[in-house]
């Protein structure tokens, strides 16, 4: 029989639907580091991750066949081993569109319209008003990695009348968008952009792509929001733009040590807003998106086509 593990708490109702996408499955419902060993040695299916995963469930000799992350980013995870050892891995990727999109166009407002600044202002009673604001309406926001969040963002943006250029590895159409660039194109895209939006993966060609250069590149009154991953900036180098006025200002959901140090220079910048790496929470509207998403992988991996699973991993392209 077909055994599961599921390592994040759902609903009575999410269970119930998870069990019906698999019908003659045998699924262990938990928490991450909450069940035995034998339950990781046994799992030929696993939707989470913890420790345990990599100390038990990917050891010679177990069963373990296919991960389903709940996270879209899967950098952390030990994929040369996984690739070794055969086990198909699939990732989050569409679920946390909406939050991510959202809290990065909340940081393009918080930052152009002072909003970051007055709530800095409330804890002293300080009735002060930035020198200049910006307004989002007709400026152009460039999506650097425009995948299924960086679509969500473009939608968005069009919104409020933004011109919208697209930055993808392939430089491929995106229909959100006005403009799409390849990657080898960055530069120029920065050029042109009062908001640069980071959404790409951290792979050995993204890792501290953004560093002194490119924020050299952007316009001098540019905001920088990271929703992606942290180590693609040089943070030190995004501290510099900032203190030199090289930036306007960033909005930073990720950052290359996580948790930021409390006495991290990021900290005390006027010009920054800071999330502690929430952005794709698990709210729960997320929540059913993912459970939609495993219960369709299910049908998909039960039915004997596991190389059709929604989101696969390219473990050569490390997303």
């Amino acid at each position: 029989m077909t055994t599961m593990l599921c390592l994040y708490p759902l609903s009575p109702e999410q269970e119930a639907a998870v069990r019906a996408a698999a019908p003659g499955v045998s699924i262990t419902f938990g928490r991450p580091g909450g069940q035995d060993d034998e339950a990781y040695r046994e799992a030929e299916i696993i939707f989470g991750w913890d420790a345990k995963v990599k100390e038990v469930a990917l050891q010679e000799g177990t069963k373990l066949r296919w991960i389903q992350s709940w996270s879209s980013g899967i950098d952390s995870l030990p994929l040369d081993r996984l690739e070794a050892r055969g086990v198909r891995l699939t990732d989050a990727s569409g679920v946390h569109a909406r939050s991510v999109s959202e809290t990065a166009v909340a940081m393009m407002l918080g930052l152009s319209r002072g909003i970051a600044a007055a709530v800095r202002n409330q804890r002293t009673g300080a009735w002060e008003s930035p020198e200049t604001l910006a307004e989002m309406n007709g400026g152009t926001v460039a999506i650097v990695g425009a995948g299924e969040i960086g679509r969500e963002v473009a939608r968005i943006a069009r919104a409020f009348d933004m011109r919208v250029l697209a930055v993808r590895r392939s430089g491929g159409a995106v229909p959100e968008a006005d403009a799409a660039y390849a990657a080898d194109r960055l530069d120029e895209a920065l050029r042109e952009a009062d908001y640069v939006v980071n959404i790409l993966p951290l792979t050995n060609e993204t890792a501290h792509l953004f560093q002194a250069e490119r924020f050299a590149a952007m316009k001098r009154g540019a905001y920088f929001i990271n929703v992606g991953r942290g180590g693609t900036v040089r943070t030190e180098d995004l501290v510099a733009a900032l203190e030199q006025g090289v930036i306007a200002g960033a909005g930073l959901d990720v950052f290359e040590q996580e948790p930021l140090p409390a006495d991290h220079p990021l900290w005390a910048l006027p010009n920054v807003i800071l999330t502690p790496h929430n952005a794709g929470g698990l709210t729960a509207r997320n929540v059913e998106r993912l459970v939609r998403l495993v219960a369709a992988n299910l049908g998909i991996y039960l039915s004997g086509e596991p190389e059709k699973l929604r989101n696969l991993v390219d473990y050569g392209k490390r997303y």
